[in-house]
């Protein structure tokens, strides 16, 4: 099936430069308040509240079924795990994925960090290299290359490192539908001449997903939503909602 792109004009570009503003601001407000001892809800409260008061609603509670603002998986946790009575522990993997809409448009951002202490050794290693998938992608968004470059240059940098690339999870573009056309995926499937050619007016979340030990996934026993890895390994996600202009490319986020 042919992709139905929406491709955006300078001014909504600009709205959903001000809504990843709104977005950003709330994040890095969130990110010090989280601690051991907290429950994923009560992150997700402090999430809610903190869009809200930059003038943003939030985005995920718009699809339909969904009534969080977050996704918050924990250690094994992949994508697309509710808030809930979880408690956090000192050393917990958390990912923290949530979006704003403003003005009729959604933007997405996602990172992961270790509760409560600075990770080393073989962690550290882990969550350095979906960063640097994400700075190295963001590299390669630009008018004239293709998504097979973004493609190519995460898959390079996480099975280079020796983890895997969760392939039935991609990045997506994004606009006035949280998630629209194309897919913009972290792996290589086809000749990179074949996927789509970037231009002004394209917007994509950049979305790096990926584990410790397997591409394959599991659905999370007695959730709706939630994602694990199927061998129970730690998994992590970066995003960056991007628009490309005719001057340049935008992290939104």
């Amino acid at each position: 099936m042919k992709a139905m792109i929406k491709y955006k004009t300078p001014e909504e570009i600009e709205t959903m430069r001000e809504c990843g503003l709104r977005l950003r601001r709330a994040t890095t407000k969130l990110l010090p308040l989280i601690h051991a001892g907290m429950t994923t809800d009560e992150v997700d409260k402090h999430a809610k509240r903190l869009i809200e008061e930059e003038g943003a609603e939030t985005s995920f509670t718009r699809v339909p079924g969904y009534h969080w603002t977050t996704c918050v998986p924990v250690n094994e946790q992949v994508v697309h795990t509710p808030p809930g009575k979880r408690t956090l522990k000192k050393g917990d993997i958390l990912t923290i994925d949530c979006g704003a809409y403003f003005r009729g448009y959604h933007t997405d951002w996602a990172t992961t960090l270790m509760i409560d202490q600075k990770p080393t050794g073989e962690i550290a290693a882990f969550l350095d290299t979906g960063r640097q998938a994400l700075t190295e992608a963001i590299a390669v968004v630009k008018a004239g290359n293709r998504l097979g470059d973004i493609a190519q240059v995460i898959q390079d940098r996480i099975y280079g490192k020796g983890y895997f690339i969760m392939k039935q999870l991609t990045g997506h573009g994004i606009g006035k539908d949280l998630h629209e056309d194309p897919y913009v995926l972290n792996y290589v499937d086809r000749p990179k001449e074949k996927t789509l050619k970037m231009k002004p007016g394209l917007v994509i979340a950049v979305e790096v997903i990926y584990s410790m030990g397997t591409e394959e996934i599991a659905y999370e026993k007695g959730e709706d939503w939630s994602i694990v890895t199927a061998d129970g390994s730690l998994s992590a996600c970066y995003e960056h909602t991007l628009a490309i202009t005719d001057k340049n490319t935008v992290i939104l986020t």
